[in-house]
């Protein structure tokens, strides 16, 4: 079982990583945008594909 996801842990890893600063007063409106972004991309992850499904090459609506 994997840790629940962690904005504030994830910020503080990638301004390290990315060699960024990010000033204090800032750091809670970072972190909002990365929880709100997660929550995008779980909803994405958990979407239902069978295995077999590729994507498109090309676009057509």
């Amino acid at each position: 079982m994997s840790k629940p996801f962690q904005a504030e842990d994830h910020v503080a890893h990638m301004e390290q990583a990315l060699g960024l600063t990010i000033e204090d007063d800032w750091r809670p409106v970072v972190a909002m945008h990365i929880t709100a972004i997660e929550k995008a991309a779980q909803s994405v992850l958990e979407f239902p594909l069978e295995d077999n499904i590729e994507a498109a090459p090309v676009f057509r609506p």
